[in-house]
């Protein structure tokens, strides 16, 4: 994409909770060329261990951006990770996930100092669970570095966000109090998307970024967010911030929200899910077991919503990762040799992931395979179906 800068701001290390041990920073750069990410956070910054590794693996090669050393990648480097937040606030436990945007790795020691000196086990997990407040949080970082940005991750999803049915908060006000004017940006997460983000006018002033939140080395990409900068420049930290800040020509690849497993409302145990509507016939109900069901992202969108239709603010692109859709074309699985051997194929042919799902004519697809470019075209005008994803279970592809 000329003059465009694809980042994917969040993203997980091999030390995180259910992660492949396989995401290394070699490991994610590599990756990265292949999909056609330009910037990816390091992520995880705050466990030790892999501090000590970006320590080893990574030099400064702008203020604030980071490559391999030795340039032996092209993929550059920022530092983000995510932080688990549980609390009581309100009469609530309060679980809220926090991207954060460190200007250098003396602001991200900094953070780390203080974590430790307030009792938080940063050891345990690379997305670390602590009982400091979102708003703390933010507090702390604003402190350290007003350059230092936090944003509420996957705001929507039921279980650990600012949003959520399950444990969030009705405004970010609610959340952040007297420091909300020091959140810029949420992350939409894989169950939602801008369009349904805007018909919430309070977020009209909240510049909307999009990302994988990648366990292991395939997922990076999923989503991401598109910046109008040339990436045949040199761009430092503070030229990312600036674009978040002022909601500077900031554009989001997307997961089709309905592939999200948080999309709808439903209870995976007993295999039912239901549309919001219907959810509020049951009274919140599961029809089979009569336990309280997973409230989902589309639910609690339309419960916050004072919009009949979104207000056009934000471009997106919707896409299906290029794996799994040969997957689904093929009806095998996504390590399976048919698989694999075509996503190769077409990767040498034509350069990158998102050059294939989102540039590249169709027609030349079609000369790798017809079927494959069958479904990319109709990815492209959004005319795909989905079984609605729920309860932590994805959404399926229809075809």
């Amino acid at each position: 994409m000329t003059n465009m800068l694809i980042a994917d701001f969040h993203i997980h290390s091999k030390y995180s909770r259910a992660c492949s041990k396989n995401l290394t920073l070699p490991a994610i750069a590599a990756a990265c060329e292949t999909k056609g990410i330009d910037l990816v956070a390091t992520s995880d910054f705050t466990h030790p261990a892999w501090m000590k590794h970006i320590d080893e693996e990574l030099e400064e090669c702008a203020p604030g951006i980071f490559q391999l050393t030795g340039t032996r990648s092209k993929t550059k480097f920022i530092l983000v990770t995510e932080i688990s937040s549980i609390y009581s606030q309100g009469g609530k436990v309060r679980r809220v996930h926090s991207l954060i945007f460190s200007p250098s790795i003396a602001a991200a020691k900094q953070l780390i100092k203080i974590l430790t000196e307030e009792g938080c086990n940063l050891k345990s997990d690379g997305r670390p669970i602590i009982g400091v407040s979102a708003k703390e949080l933010l507090r702390i970082c604003h402190e350290i570095s007003p350059d230092m940005e936090l944003v509420p991750a996957h705001a929507w999803t039921p279980w650990f966000s600012v949003f959520g049915s399950k444990s969030g908060f009705d405004s970010l006000e609610e959340c952040f109090g007297e420091l909300t004017p020091l959140v810029h940006a949420i992350e939409t997460g894989l169950s939602s998307d801008p369009e349904m983000n805007h018909l919430v006018s309070a977020l009209d002033n909240i510049t909307l970024i999009s990302n994988s939140d990648a366990h292991s080395l395939d997922k990076l990409g999923r989503e991401a967010t598109v910046l109008s900068i040339d990436t045949n420049k040199k761009y430092s930290y503070h030229d990312i911030l600036g674009a978040i800040r002022n909601k500077k020509n900031i554009d989001t690849i997307e997961f089709f929200p309905e592939e999200g497993k948080y999309h709808i409302d439903g209870h995976a145990v007993c295999k039912f899910s239901c549309d919001p509507d219907e959810t509020k016939k049951l009274n919140g109900l599961c029809p089979v077991c009569h336990r309280q069901m997973t409230v989902g992202v589309l639910s609690r969108v339309k419960e916050l919503s004072n919009r009949s239709s979104s207000k056009v603010i934000h471009t997106s692109r919707h896409i299906i990762p290029l794996i799994e859709l040969i997957s689904h074309v093929k009806k095998v699985g996504v390590s399976s040799k048919k698989v694999t051997s075509l996503y190769d194929e077409m990767i040498k042919k034509f350069g990158t992931e998102f050059s294939i799902l989102l540039e590249v004519d169709v027609a030349l697809i079609g000369s790798c395979d017809e079927d494959v470019a069958r479904v990319i075209a109709a990815m492209r005008s959004n005319n795909i179906k989905f079984s609605s994803g729920y309860d932590g279970i994805f959404g399926k592809i229809i075809l």
